[in-house]
């Protein structure tokens, strides 16, 4: 009796052990499935869709600058979703131009309708203006009265100037009618220095500025755009901050005026009356848009290094907004005769 109880109670201790060990199989093969169910995940949702970042901006992108998130799809939208976007060039073989850089963006259709080289950088010249303008209406204030100091004499001598003097006293606002319509450098200094506080610090801010719209291939290094290697854009970079810039009205009206007038006090007592005259030459009578574009505004940029440079902001016959821009012509005469080829292509 005694042994059948011993016997018993092994084949009892016999079956946990079992028991037991059937747990633990059942545990590792229920692991070993979820591993291989969390890798089949990172293969099928995640590895499969990696983008190669080669570009600042790709409109498939899935992972770069995610921002915005619609609600009816939970999904997230990525950073270029409403910029037009190019990651070579188009259009070249039915247009040809000789201008180092081009590029024509049609901004309802978020389409690039020409691109040539719009990803090599350039040095801008005066469109350096663009970016000037819109960290001053950012973080300005329009209505504030400003005294020029001697910061507007330290541009190279024979620049293009707005003829303000030390002690005179202008509102942001006229400032950067002086800026953007007679592309003053000593307006320029001026701005930067009431706006940033130094010309270092403002610089400062251009360039954070450039780096949150996007604009990774670009570099100031003053905010008027004379010469210096380290100062530099491409024409994408261009669209993207002339394309920031419009989203103020202050700027649009701006960069439509042919012309501003204005009355500055001397510090003798007298004025002096300076009229600002457009250096675009579809607002100054000497070019002309193709049919059906109207040349709403831009700005223009020159020097030796950068050539003839120009950023426009046009409409079609229907109203629908283009920005075009063109980088290193060699002569003023062929920035505008390529700008006009350009812009043919938009009705087209």
């Amino acid at each position: 009796m005694e042994e059948s109880r011993y016997m018993r109670n092994r084949r009892r201790e016999q079956e946990r052990i079992r028991q037991q060990k059937a747990v633990r199989r059942f545990l590792i093969l229920l692991l070993i499935l979820i591993a291989l169910l969390a890798a089949a995940v990172y293969v099928f949702l995640f590895k499969d869709h990696e983008v190669d970042l080669g570009l600042p901006y790709d409109r498939t992108d899935t992972v770069f600058g995610m921002q915005q998130v619609s609600v009816e799809f939970n999904t997230a939208t990525g950073f270029a979703a409403d910029l037009c976007v190019a990651n070579s060039d188009i259009g070249t073989e039915s247009l040809t131009l000789e201008s180092a850089s081009a590029g024509l963006f049609d901004e309802d259709a978020q389409e690039v309708l020409y691109a040539k080289g719009i990803h090599e950088r350039r040095y801008p010249a005066s469109l350096t203006k663009v970016m000037t303008c819109l960290v001053a209406l950012k973080y300005g204030n329009l209505e504030d009265q400003v005294t020029v100091g001697a910061e507007c004499l330290d541009i190279e001598y024979g620049s293009s100037v707005c003829d303000i003097h030390p002690g005179d006293q202008l509102s942001l606002q006229e400032l950067l009618y002086g800026l953007m319509i007679n592309s003053g450098n000593d307006a320029a200094m001026t701005i930067a220095l009431h706006v940033g506080g130094s010309i270092d610090a403002f610089i400062s801010m251009m360039n954070q500025e450039a780096e949150r719209i996007g604009a990774t291939q670009t570099h100031f290094m003053n905010p008027h755009g004379l010469q210096d290697e380290d100062h530099y854009t491409t024409v994408y970079d261009m669209y993207l901050i002339f394309r920031e810039a419009l989203q103020y009205p202050e700027f649009q009206d701006i960069i439509s005026r042919t012309n501003y007038y204005i009355t500055i006090p001397n510090t003798d007592g007298t004025s002096r009356d300076i009229t600002w005259e457009s250096t675009n030459y579809y607002f100054l009578g000497y070019a002309a848009a193709p049919k059906d574009v109207q040349v709403s505004g831009g700005k223009t940029g020159t020097t030796d290094e950068a050539g003839a440079c120009l950023c426009l902001y046009t409409k079609d016959k229907y109203g629908s907004p283009f920005i075009s821009i063109i980088l290193k012509s060699s002569t003023k005469d062929q920035l505008y005769t390529e700008m006009n080829e350009l812009l043919s292509k938009i009705n087209n």
